[in-house]
C-alpha cells in the first residue's frame, strides 16, 4: 500500500483528487487531503473510502513534518512560495514530491540533496508550465532525432472562456486561475525574448501594445503578448543557439489594447496603497488617476488623456466592467492593483454554467537537409462548468499522472526535475490523450517571426 498526501484543496485539486481516487483501488493507494479548511476538503473527497481529510496549517512545522512522515509521496498544491519548506521536509524524510509550480532558485538549490536522498521532485507539471513542456519537447526531440536544426520556437497558452459562454462580455474573458496573477502579469521587470538572433526587450508600459495574432483552427483568432522571460528554458530545451525563441499568453483580439488602459493609468500598480480607499466608489478610483477638471466628466477626461475616440470599443469594454459606476470599494487602504482586481472579479467570475477553454499553440521552425520547414502544434480543451474547469483538468490531471508514474517506479531518476525527458513526456502525453487533451500537429509553409 502507498500513501499520498495532497497539501492544498484549491481550485485545481478537484480534477487531481478525482484522478488519483479513480486509480486508488487498483494500485492500493490511500490519499490524504490537507487544508486549513476541513469542510472544503470533505466536499472534495466526497466520503470516498480511499480518502481522508485533515486540517493542516502548513506553517506549523511540527504538524507539517508529522503529516509528511506518514506518506510515500507529497503533492504540494500550495502557493509557490510555500513549496520549499515542504520540499526540504520531503528530502529529509525520503519522500517524493510533485508540484505544478515553476522551479524557484531555492527549489533548484535542493537538487543535490534530493539526488543524495534518492527522492524524485517533479515540478512544472501543470498546464503552463507543464503540458507546454511535454508537447514542445516531443516535437523538438523528433526534429533533432531526424537531423534538423531548430531556428524558431514560439509557444503560447491562454486560459479563456469558451465561445458559447462569452455572452455579451466584450472582453471575452473571465478569471479561470489566480486573479492577482492576471492583474500583475508582466509587471516588475522587462519582458525579454530573442528574434532573428537579436535580443529584444519590452518594458512593461509597452507590453500590451506589442502583440501578435495567432489563428486557432476552428476557434477563430487570438492575440498574444510576450511572457516575462522567454529565454529561461533555452538550456533545458537544448536551444542555447536558437535565433528566435518567444513565449506568450493568448487573449481574444482587443483585450490587450483595453488592458493597456489600466497599465497606462497606473491601476495595476501594487507598490503603494490609496488613502481612504474604502470611502471610494469605482468611479472615484478611476478619477484618482486623471487630471482635475471642474467641468469634464471622468469619461471625457479619460478619453482626452488616452486619446480614445468617442466611438471606440475601448469605452464599451471599460463601461461594461463598471469602472465608472458608483459601486463602493470594500477594501481599506488597498493598492491600485487590489482595487482593480476587486472590480474585475465583479464581472469576470465564472457563473455556475460557464465553460472555460485552454488554448495552446506552438510553432517550430527548423532546417533539415538544406530546406527550411515549419510545424505548428495546437491543443484546445474545454471545461464542463465553473467547478469542473479546463484549467483545473489541465493542471490536476498531469500532476496526477506524474504522481502515479513515480509511485509505480516508471519515473525514478532522483533530483529536482522539469518534465522534459522522454521517460516523462511520452507516457504523460499518451494518457492525456485519453482525457481528450490532444495536440494536432501539421506542417506549414516556413515563415519568420
Amino acid at each position: 500500500m502507498k500513501n499520498i498526501l495532497i497539501i492544498g484543496a484549491g481550485r485545481s485539486t478537484t480534477s487531481l483528487i478525482n484522478y488519483l481516487l479513480s486509480h486508488a483501488e487498483e494500485n492500493d493507494w490511500n490519499i490524504t487531503v490537507a487544508d486549513t479548511d476541513l469542510a472544503l476538503v470533505q466536499r472534495k473527497i466526497k466520503g470516498h473510502k480511499r480518502a481522508a481529510g485533515i486540517q493542516l496549517d502548513v506553517t506549523d512545522e511540527i504538524s507539517r513534518i508529522g503529516a509528511i512522515s506518514k506518506v510515500d509521496l507529497v503533492v504540494s498544491m500550495l502557493p509557490a512560495h510555500m513549496h520549499v519548506a515542504v520540499a526540504t521536509d520531503c528530502i529529509g524524510l525520503g519522500k517524493h514530491m510533485v508540484t505544478a509550480s515553476y522551479i524557484s532558485p531555492e527549489m533548484k538549490a535542493l537538487n543535490d540533496r534530493a539526488i543524495a536522498a534518492g527522492v524524485v521532485m517533479m515540478n512544472e507539471i501543470g498546464v503552463d508550465p507543464g503540458i507546454d513542456h511535454l508537447s514542445a519537447m516531443k516535437v523538438i526531440d523528433e526534429i533533432r532525432d531526424a537531423g534538423g536544426k531548430m531556428l524558431i520556437f514560439g509557444s503560447f497558452t491562454g486560459g479563456l472562456i469558451a465561445p458559447e459562454s462569452e455572452g455579451d462580455n466584450p472582453w471575452k474573458y473571465k478569471f479561470t486561475w489566480n486573479p492577482r496573477n492576471v492583474v500583475l502579469a508582466g509587471s516588475g521587470s522587462a519582458v525579454k525574448f530573442k528574434q532573428e538572433g537579436l535580443y529584444k526587450y519590452i518594458p512593461y508600459h509597452q507590453l500590451f501594445r506589442r502583440t501578435e495574432f495567432v489563428e486557432g483552427e476552428g476557434y477563430g483568432r487570438f492575440e498574444g503578448y510576450a511572457n516575462r522571460d522567454s529565454l529561461k528554458y533555452r538550456k533545458e530545451y537544448g536551444l542555447q543557439d536558437i535565433p528566435t525563441i518567444y513565449r506568450g499568453t493568448l487573449r481574444r483580439p482587443g483585450f490587450c489594447r483595453a488592458w493597456d488602459v489600466f497599465v497606462k493609468l497606473g491601476m495595476t500598480d501594487d507598490s503603494y496603497t490609496l488613502e481612504n480607499s474604502a470611502k471610494m466608489t469605482f468611479r472615484d478610483f478611476t478619477n484618482t488617476f486623471l487630471a482635475y477638471s471642474i467641468s469634464d466628466s471622468v469619461e471625457l477626461k479619460m478619453m482626452h488623456y488616452l486619446q480614445i475616440p468617442q466611438d471606440s470599443d475601448l469605452m464599451e469594454k471599460l463601461t461594461w466592467l463598471g469602472i465608472f459606476s458608483d459601486a463602493k470599494v470594500p477594501l481599506e487602504n488597498a493598492s491600485p492593483a487590489q482595487i482593480l482586481q476587486h472590480i474585475l472579479e465583479c464581472k469576470w467570475t465564472l457563473e455556475e454554467t460557464d465553460r472555460d477553454m485552454i488554448v495552446m499553440f506552438h510553432k517550430f521552425g527548423y532546417e533539415l537537409n538544406g530546406k527550411k520547414k515549419m510545424i505548428e502544434s495546437s491543443m484546445v480543451t474545454k471545461g464542463q462548468d465553473a467547478e469542473n474547469t479546463a484549467m483545473a483538468r489541465t493542471v490536476g490531471i498531469p500532476v496526477g499522472i506524474a504522481t502515479k508514474l513515480i509511485l509505480l517506479g516508471e519515473i525514478n531518476t532522483p533530483g529536482v526535475h522539469l518534465p522534459i525527458s522522454k521517460e516523462i513526456y511520452l507516457p504523460i502525453l499518451a494518457e492525456l490523450a485519453e482525457h481528450e487533451i490532444v495536440f494536432t500537429e501539421k506542417e506549414v509553409e516556413y515563415s519568420g517571426y
